[in-house]
């Protein structure tokens, strides 16, 4: 069939458009700025550690939350793995595809999912096991699309080492981890989270270090303890893949109900676009409470 000439053209155009276009809505290099808004769009997710305590004491399961996120018309779900039966071993395929058909029949996309380890350990036995833990629930990840992996930084800073020679081995294990990723098309991300990682000036010098497409942020805005968050936030920004919004905030390392309309100006005026995933801690019912801030996260957000 021959084309009309106003079709042909239009076709050509978007042809001569597309390289454009898949720049614009890649995922860009952490190191560097983009300089084109990327397309795409703002997210509302949820992370599991919300419903920690059912999660953990059995009363609820991961297909009981996929249920609440349905129910709630929550875009995605973070199913952090020391959820999954039998963490840290990974389940059986037959549960993950299982997990992963119901959460596509439900409409509820799996944003991600995460993993507890310590590469400020000194023992480099002991991190390579966490490296390998990692490894696995990589693969974990590209079987359910979870299209990134949380991981953290540590606790310690042993009084024999300084922040700088932990961080060196601690930037060439997450290199190994970051190459696994990239053969598997799952992003690793490292949590700032008050522990080794306590300000975005840390959290930005090691990530630059890393230094791959493959590698990002998962933007804790309850995790900068000193001084006023939003300026931290706002200088890591250029470097999340994902987040964990939450209600509290430290100002001077005192606690404040988070300024959602403050949070939301900040995150649009960026680059940003994907998931962002809310996170309810502390005491209180978590079927009662999560709802209450997500209302208060829709309306901010517009």
């Amino acid at each position: 069939m021959v084309l009309p000439i106003s079709r042909r053209n239009a076709l050509r155009n978007l042809a001569l458009l597309a390289p454009t276009a898949s720049v614009a809505g890649a995922f860009i290099s952490p190191t560097t700025e983009p300089s084109i808004p990327p397309t795409g769009k703002l997210k509302l997710s949820l992370n599991a550690y919300s419903f920690n305590k059912p999660l953990m004491d059995g009363s609820m399961k991961l297909d009981d939350l996929l249920e609440f996120c349905a129910m709630q018309n929550i875009d995605g779900v973070d199913l952090t793995g020391y959820y999954f039966p039998g963490y840290p071993v990974v389940p059986p395929d037959e549960f993950l595809y299982e997990l992963k058909r119901k959460a596509f029949k439900l409409g509820v996309d799996i944003s991600g999912t995460g993993v507890r380890n310590d590469f400020t350990n000194p023992d480099a036995a002991k991190r390579k096991e966490d490296i390998d833990l990692i490894k696995n629930w990589i693969v974990c990840a590209s079987k359910i699309g979870a299209p990134v992996i949380r991981i953290f930084s540590g606790t310690r800073i042993p009084k024999e080492y300084d922040w700088h020679t932990i961080s060196e081995w601690m930037v060439k294990d997450i290199k190994e981890c970051v190459a696994f990723g990239k053969a598997h098309g799952v992003v690793v991300a490292i949590q700032n989270h008050n522990d080794f990682l306590k300000t975005a000036e840390e959290t930005i010098d090691i990530v630059k270090r890393v230094n791959s497409p493959w590698f990002g942020l998962i933007l804790d805005i309850g995790s900068f303890r000193k001084g006023d968050p939003y300026p931290e936030i706002e200088r890591c920004i250029p470097y999340a893949v994902n987040w964990q919004i939450k209600e509290l905030v430290y100002v001077n390392d005192r606690e404040e109900k988070v300024n959602l309309k403050k949070l939301s100006k900040i995150i649009k005026a960026s680059t940003y676009r994907g998931y962002l995933p809310i996170e309810t801690l502390g005491p209180g019912d978590p079927f009662v409470k999560v709802p209450i801030f997500l209302k208060e996260v829709r309306e901010a957000m517009g």
